[in-house]
């Protein structure tokens, strides 16, 4: 009985956890490849569509407004709208919402104003055309996705982390992004990098289509000597935080400064003075190794497509945009087509109607069943010029429904030339469906046109230089400086430790230390540390400097006395755990680095033993795994051990 109850127990678990991690995954962290968007943003932008009148509308209204759609509080709704409104495409803005180079948080929701902007009307709205499904409550309608014409998760970015996923999407420059759409549509070649509304520059040799790894770097203007001005930041910093870490790079000791000084407004100016003595050029590669002037970035571009989450490439999304403005376009024109049919149909019935004196012929009915059919007689003759179509009942209660007041002012030209602008309209309608690309094609050139006249977008100038430039090694950078010191006596270890000096090192260095019993450790560099008495090597633990040594060591079973040799590499390590080169119940007799050397055993004298002593070349014997097993020198007891030098 137990263990049914635990078995029913652990399937609500399991069940339950799956619908909360489709729920995270699906409606909450990752965002949808078809308009790029989460669900919070979508019903900001949902509710922003509903309340548009041309004016600018209280934000904390909005978040009102949007409560509706959106079942989690008007906190997280005012974040999303205030970090939304900030990529500056889909939201027109009006008061402090924050400044996203220095970090500073917007005002409160009730003393800003926001609303739609003409990009987000063009890119998302049309309700024919949008599918809407029941908000969380039943009340109201919310749209299931926007149909989006450009990638708007290129141009935005995105950021999430769902339960056993994230996603990493960085933006991109939003006339570059619809320069590669267009391209894609001609079938020619594009390629797309990243562009931060931040500045600075980035280094896109690793970026592997949207999933590998950018290096982001600060704008730095090292024009005088004596101190270095930052111009612009790396993406995922603010000038509180880059300033922040300069600050702590001063005080460890990693950069010498005299200053630093933050006079950023609209545009960044952190101005670092430097120490007397040190110079700008020598100075910059501290600041990109040890400060958030340089930023090492992780991309993983994973969307929700077709309701699963998956890894897509920035061609992938291109490519699939590009189809997707093609159809929504080509939807839009035969819903217009369509309309604009009724609408003409509706005219010429009009237009007989009146002009034929159709009207008069009701005049004498007595049953709106006499009228009907007068109505429908009269429009015999003209049976070829209404087409297929005829006249329908409906047609004749809107006929019936013309006010007298509109059939005596009825002007025959207007009516005329309005239905010529209709034919002409649907003509051109007819020679956009036959060449859906190129109309595609147009539209972008109109959105791309009308971002470069739009001076609060900068005109969609590229803001981040493209360029290669190495990471900067630590190691390289960081002076050694620190003497570490060493007492074979206490066995302490450090740069504060009264001893013999063992080696230059830096704070960034790791130490090797082997002892005289065959156990070896790597640790950081402290003041003082203790690490054993007498140890027979210490080193800097450099890998490539490591990994060239070759350890011999020859040790001796203590129940036995039976001699044995290692020979091996240290190829890894954990830090601050104790290795041994050798096993349990053994003695060390003595350990070598060089490469060759002779030496001899002598063994334990026993009766009718005539070879006491034996020598032996360490060369001889190959190198194996630091996990092998030392190879017998002989069957006899050893004493002791003699080494030439």
């Amino acid at each position: 009985m137990i263990r049914l109850y635990m078995a029913y127990i652990k399937s609500i678990f399991e069940k339950n956890f799956l619908e909360y991690a489709s729920y995270v995954i699906k409606d909450r962290a990752i965002p949808e490849l078809d308009d790029g968007l989460k669900p919070v943003q979508r019903r900001i932008l949902h509710s922003l569509f509903e309340m548009d009148d041309g004016k600018y509308h209280k934000v904390a209204n909005v978040v009102g407004h949007c409560m509706k759609y959106h079942p989690h509080g008007d906190a997280s709704i005012g974040d999303a709208l205030v970090v939304l409104a900030n990529k500056e495409f889909f939201i027109d803005k009006q008061g402090n919402f924050g400044n996203i180079l220095t970090g500073d948080r917007a005002s409160a929701a009730r003393y800003i104003e926001c609303r739609a902007t003409p990009l987000a009307k063009d890119i998302f709205y049309n309700p024919k055309l949008t599918d809407y499904i029941e908000s969380y409550d039943g009340r109201n309608k919310e749209p299931l996705v926007f149909p989006s014409k450009i990638p708007v998760i290129l141009v935005t970015g995105a950021e999430g982390i769902a339960v056993g996923m994230s996603t990493k999407i960085l933006p991109h420059n939003i006339i570059e992004t619809l320069e590669a759409e267009k391209a894609c549509l001609a079938g020619k070649p594009f390629e797309l990098f990243p562009d931060f509304p931040c500045g600075g520059m980035v280094d896109v040799s690793d970026y592997r289509d949207g999933n590998g790894k950018v290096l982001a770097r600060a704008k730095l203007d090292t024009s005088d000597p004596k101190r270095i001005v930052i111009r612009e930041l790396p993406f995922g910093s603010t000038t509180e935080s880059l300033t922040a870490s300069v600050e702590n790079a001063a005080r460890s000791g990693r950069i010498k400064i005299q200053s630093i000084n933050d006079y950023t407004t609209e545009n960044v100016e952190i101005e670092i003075k430097l120490a007397r003595g040190v110079y700008a050029e020598e100075t910059t590669d501290a600041l990109f190794a040890f400060t958030e002037c340089e930023q090492s970035i992780s991309v993983n571009m994973l969307v929700i497509k077709d309701d699963f989450p998956e890894v897509m490439t920035v061609t992938d999304v291109v490519r699939h945009h590009a189809k997707q403005l093609v159809n929504i376009l080509v939807k839009e024109l035969e819903i217009e087509k369509k309309e604009l049919q009724d609408k003409l149909h509706l005219r010429t019935l009009e237009r007989i109607f009146v002009e034929e004196r159709i009207y008069k012929t009701i005049e004498s009915q007595k049953t709106a069943e006499a009228v009907q059919k007068a109505v429908l007689k009269g429009f015999v003759p003209f049976t070829k010029e209404l087409g297929p179509r005829g006249v329908s009942d409906d047609d004749v209660e809107h006929l019936l429904k013309i006010p007298i007041r509109r059939i005596s002012l009825y002007d025959i030209n207007r009516a005329h030339d309005e239905m010529d602008e209709i034919r002409a309209r649907i003509k051109a309608i007819n020679v956009h469906l036959k060449s859906s690309v190129a109309y595609a094609v147009s539209f972008i050139d109109g959105i791309i046109g009308k971002i470069k006249a739009n001076e609060e977008l900068g005109r969609g100038a590229r803001k981040t230089k493209v360029g290669k430039f190495e990471k900067v090694d630590v190691k390289e950078v960081v002076k050694k400086d620190l003497v570490l010191k060493y007492d074979r006596e206490s066995g302490y270890l450090g740069t504060a430790v009264n001893g013999a000096a063992v080696a230059e090192a830096s704070l960034f260095d790791r130490v090797l230390v082997v002892r005289q019993n065959g156990s070896w450790t790597v640790q950081d560099i402290q003041e003082k540390v203790f690490s054993g008495e007498k140890a027979w090597w210490i080193g800097i633990a450099e890998k490539e400097t490591v990994n060239a040594i070759v350890f011999t060591i020859i040790y001796r079973e203590k129940e036995t006395g039976l001699a044995f040799i290692k020979r091996c590499v240290i190829e890894g390590w954990i830090m601050n755990k104790e290795y041994s080169f050798v096993p349990e119940n053994t003695d060390v007799l003595h350990i070598d680095v060089r490469e060759k050397f002779v030496f001899t055993l002598h063994y334990v004298p026993k009766p009718r033993l005539k070879v006491l002593r034996e020598e032996f070349k360490a060369q001889s014997f190959a190198v194996k795994g630091i996990k092998a097993g030392g190879l017998r020198l002989s069957n006899k007891a050893v004493k002791r051990i003699e080494v030439k030098k």
